[in-house]
């Protein structure tokens, strides 16, 4: 199936999902917090307050990932929400049991992320594609090829730690291919196969020179395809 073919699929099962088959469309699902300079700003907290609830309208489950200089071995973790009602829970599949259950499920959400704002500082920089890694490691543990996998990233995407520094990356057409095949040679690159990306204040502080805007913006683009995700919104 080819790109755009996979990312119409999954557009339909979403819109599936709000006409009466919503138990079936929703997909598992995951966000990355960055708590580096990129939570700094109020904006960014009103970002996951603001947008995450309609997000997580989509999912059954949710896993979570903070961004910090060591996001990998990061000590600073959130256990997922499972939001639909197990067969345990809800035996008969009754409709009113499975609302009152997502409801209570879905209030957890965005109080957990909030928190991955407040990580300990561990280390220099940031190191978004090992949140990224580490993440893809939760969902795959869940992944059910048939339904949608979702994740939000609420980050600038200035990774500048390990393999990655971004500030520093030749951003010639040459360059940012090299850098991707490097990172996908070295299992570094995490695997997206079918996911949809969504990242929230993509290059906030715009600290960088504005010429490389449009560069960086291709890179991440060209990184989250190559990884194998049928979409990617930089807002």
């Amino acid at each position: 199936m080819g790109r755009v073919a996979a990312g119409v699929l999954a557009v339909g099962l979403v819109v599936a999902g709000s006409s009466g088959c919503a138990a079936q469309a929703r997909g598992l699902c995951g966000t990355v917090v960055d708590s580096t300079s990129y939570a700094e700003p109020a904006t960014s907290r009103g970002d996951v307050s603001a947008k995450l609830p309609e997000f997580t309208g989509g999912c059954d489950w949710m896993g979570f990932a903070a961004v910090t200089g060591a996001s990998e071995s990061s000590v600073c973790r959130e256990t997922p929400v499972r939001i639909a009602a197990t067969a345990q829970e809800n035996p008969n599949a009754n409709p009113v049991v499975e609302e009152r259950i997502r409801k209570h499920r879905l209030t957890q959400v965005v109080p957990k992320a909030l928190k991955l704002f407040d990580c300990p500082d561990e280390g220099k920089g940031s190191d978004v594609i090992g949140a990224l890694r580490y993440l893809v490691k939760q969902m795959g543990a869940q992944r059910q090829p048939e339904r949608v996998h979702r994740v939000a990233v609420f980050s600038d995407l200035i990774n500048n730690r390990g393999e990655l520094d971004v500030n520093k990356l030749d951003l010639s057409p040459a360059g940012r291919k090299g850098k991707i095949e490097e990172l996908r040679r070295t299992r570094l690159l995490p695997d997206l196969t079918g996911y949809e990306i969504v990242v929230h204040g993509f290059l906030r502080a715009k600290t960088s020179d504005p010429d490389r805007f449009p560069l960086l913006e291709s890179f991440w683009r060209d990184a989250f395809e190559a990884a194998g995700a049928v979409s990617a919104d930089l807002l």
